[in-house]
């Protein structure tokens, strides 16, 4: 079996120089930002880290390692507040000295704290692709900015940010929401430098905070009446909408649509209505007009022939909706279409 690299980490941006100097690779640092490329003996990806005031940093990783790597956290320093969002293959946290592990799963978060007896683990795998973000929060130097917040927040959270000293464990992960995962998105694609880069990716990552906060207090709530869309769960609509385009002669069932996807009905209406605007039966109904305009345009069916090929059994509902789509009946478009029709065929 190969030997494990045992990785102690300081602080987000130590952590990036530690592993560069364990790797034998050098480090670019350019005002607050710092970045290694992974050596090919060792995998491939690149690890950035930036730090920002009253104890905020944040770490972008993206590898592929040949072996097991762990990060350790040191524990003599104040133990911070971790906030992890994974976007690629699985990993496991631990704290050390307990014998639970903690899978955090493709579009799951967690936030962790640790404390001096048990201090962060993090394992990675070998060979498969990891990709994860993470915010750190000093809460010692944090808390000159949320401290006249703490009376007015969840009393769990009020908690976790009065631990300034990292003397409580604590541990909790979900799926993370679709805006999280956008503004991940904005700081990864960012091309700024200098000082605007540096404002725009602290800004984002105080709005990745507040969203995640919110989101925790959601999370609270029963499924059934979460207000905040998951990451995990636009996936599921999505699936919901192809199995949609795919099976449009035959999808009617609401109920067995989400049941397929693993939503309950009153998420996937939901869902609907936030990603695409609309409920499952009009995103239905607007496939079904999409596909029978294409229908006329490409093919030389008739419009009975279109009516039971988009899953519609009635000629005269079709035609109503069709009106309703293109201000004119499905006959009175194919007598628009005719004559382009002919002038190809003779082409």
């Amino acid at each position: 079996m190969a030997e494990k690299k045992e990785l102690k980490e300081l602080s987000l941006v130590d952590v990036v120089k530690d592993i560069a100097g364990r790797l034998k690779v050098d480090y670019e640092t350019e005002n607050n930002e710092i970045c290694i490329d992974i050596p090919k003996e060792s995998g491939t990806g690149t690890i950035m880290a930036m730090s920002f005031s009253h104890g905020v940093a944040l770490m972008d990783l993206d590898v592929r390692l040949k072996e097991e790597v762990r990060f350790e956290l040191n524990p003599s320093l104040v133990q911070p507040l971790e906030i992890i969002y994974n976007k690629e293959s699985s990993f496991v946290h631990r704290f050390n000295g307990k014998e639970d592990a903690h899978e955090i799963r493709h579009l799951e978060s967690a936030m962790i704290s640790s404390n001096g007896k048990h201090s962060n683990m993090v394992i990675l795998p070998a060979v498969e692709p990891i990709c994860f973000f993470n915010i750190e929060i000093n809460r010692k130097r944090f808390e000159e900015k949320i401290g006249d917040f703490l009376p007015d927040m969840d009393s769990d959270l009020e908690a976790l940010f009065r631990d300034v000293n990292g003397v409580n464990l604590f541990f909790y992960k979900a799926n993370y929401s679709l805006d999280i995962a956008k503004c991940i998105e904005e700081i990864k694609q960012c091309e700024l430098s200098g000082f605007p880069r540096s404002v725009f990716i602290e800004g984002k990552c105080y709005e990745i905070v507040a969203h995640h906060l919110r989101q925790y207090v959601d999370d609270s709530s029963d499924p059934d009446n979460r207000k905040i869309l998951r990451q995990a769960t636009v996936k599921k609509l999505e699936e919901a909408a192809e199995i949609i385009s795919s099976e449009l002669d035959q999808v009617d069932n609401i109920i067995a649509l989400a049941k397929r996807v693993g939503l309950n009905q009153n998420t996937l209406q939901s869902g609907f209505q936030h990603l695409y605007g609309m409920s499952v039966n009009n995103y239905i109904r607007n496939e079904r007009m999409e596909m029978a305009k294409g229908l006329m345009e490409r093919t030389d069916l008739n419009v009975t022939e279109i009516t039971y090929k988009i899953g519609i059994n009635s000629r005269s509902y079709f035609s109503k909706l069709f009106k309703e789509r293109y201000a004119m009946t499905p006959t009175q478009y194919l007598k628009k279409l005719k004559p382009q029709k002919e002038r190809s065929k003779t082409t």
